[in-house]
C-alpha cells in the first residue's frame, strides 16, 4: 500500500488513477484521536488529494481545505510534488470509546457531517504566487463534492469512487479526456457504469486485479506505481524563528503570564514547549564594555 497508479484505457481517451494508503494514513492518524465519522472522511480527502497531487509536475504544494458549519468544521489536506501528505480534522464529535465499538457506529453523509461551507484549493508552486479557488461544499458525499470540483475546474468529466476507515484510505480516479467521444461514442459510459460496480473492500485490490476485474474487456495500460508518504517531521527551528520575529518584550510578557510557552502545529499534531530560557537564547545579553 501507500502507492498510487495511473492508468490509461488504450483505446479510449480515458485516464483514471488507483490509491491506496495504509501506513503513511495510519502514521497521519497516529497523532490524533478523531471520531471515526470525522477520521473517514478525512481518509477520503487523503485519497483525492494524492491523486490530484499526483499531477504537480514542478515543485510545489496542493492544499484543500473544506471548512462547514457541521460537526466536522475543517478539513485540511496537502501533497507535494514528492506525494508526501500531511492533514488534520477539526471535530466536535466525540472519538469512539470501548463500549460504543461494540454496537455500529452510525453513519453520516459528507453534508450532514460538514454542513453549509467551502472547499477551498491552494496550490503553491516555485517562485510564484498562491493560486487559490474557493467553490461551495456541492454534493451528499466527498466524492460528489471534487466531482463537481473537477468538471468545474478543468471542464472534463470526472468520477471518482472513496472509502476510508482507520486502517485504509482508497480511491479509484476516472476522467473524460477531451477525444473520448471521438474515440467511442460510448466508451465513457460504458466505463462509468463497470467501475460503478467496485465495492469498497475491491478498493484495497493489487492495482493489476482490481482493473482487470472491473474492466476486463478494456485495453489498459498500467504505469509503474509511486509512492506516498506522511511527512510531517518536527521543526523547532521554525518555530524558534516565528518567537524570534514577535521580539522579546513580548516573549517575556507572556512567560509573566504563563511560566511556559505552548505552541501547537495543528496540521501536524506537534506540540512545542518553551520556558524562560528561551529568552536569552533567543536574545542574548549584550556584552559588557571593558575600558
Amino acid at each position: 500500500m501507500d502507492t498510487i497508479h495511473r492508468f490509461l484505457f488504450e483505446d479510449l481517451d480515458i485516464r483514471g488513477s488507483l490509491v491506496q494508503l495504509g501506513p503513511a494514513w495510519r502514521s497521519l492518524c497516529a497523532v490524533r484521536d478523531y471520531a471515526p465519522a470525522a477520521c473517514n472522511l478525512l481518509g477520503e480527502l487523503a485519497a483525492v488529494t494524492t491523486i490530484i497531487g499526483s499531477n504537480l509536475k514542478t515543485p510545489g504544494r496542493v492544499r484543500f481545505q473544506l471548512q462547514g458549519t457541521g460537526p466536522v468544521s475543517l478539513l485540511v489536506m496537502d501533497c507535494d510534488e514528492q506525494l508526501r501528505l500531511r492533514g488534520m480534522a477539526r471535530s466536535t464529535l466525540e472519538p469512539a470509546n470501548q463500549e460504543a465499538a461494540v454496537s455500529p457506529a452510525p453513519t453520516f453523509s459528507a453534508k450532514e457531517l460538514l454542513g453549509d461551507g467551502q472547499l477551498m484549493l491552494t496550490l503553491q508552486t516555485a517562485n510564484a504566487e498562491p493560486y487559490q479557488s474557493l467553490v461551495p461544499n456541492d454534493g451528499e458525499t466527498m466524492a460528489a463534492i471534487f466531482e463537481h470540483y473537477l468538471t468545474q475546474s478543468e471542464q472534463l468529466s470526472s468520477r471518482l469512487w472513496l472509502a476510508a476507515d482507520n486502517e485504509t484510505a482508497c480511491g479509484l480516479f476516472l476522467q473524460k479526456l477531451p477525444d473520448a467521444d471521438l474515440r467511442d461514442a460510448d466508451g465513457w459510459n460504458r466505463i462509468e457504469q463497470l467501475a460503478s460496480t467496485v465495492t469498497t473492500s475491491e478498493l484495497s485490490l493489487p492495482a493489476e486485479t482490481l482493473l482487470t476485474r472491473l474492466f476486463s474487456q478494456e485495453n489498459i495500460r498500467l504505469y509503474p506505481a509511486r509512492t506516498v508518504t506522511w511527512h510531517c517531521p518536527r521543526d523547532e527551528e521554525k518555530i524558534r524563528n516565528l518567537l524570534l520575529t514577535m521580539g522579546r518584550d513580548e516573549i517575556v510578557d507572556m512567560l509573566a503570564d504563563a511560566q511556559e510557552i505552548s505552541i501547537a502545529d495543528e496540521i501536524c499534531g506537534h506540540e512545542y514547549r518553551f520556558g524562560p530560557e528561551i529568552i536569552n537564547e533567543l536574545f542574548p545579553p549584550a556584552g559588557r564594555v571593558l575600558h
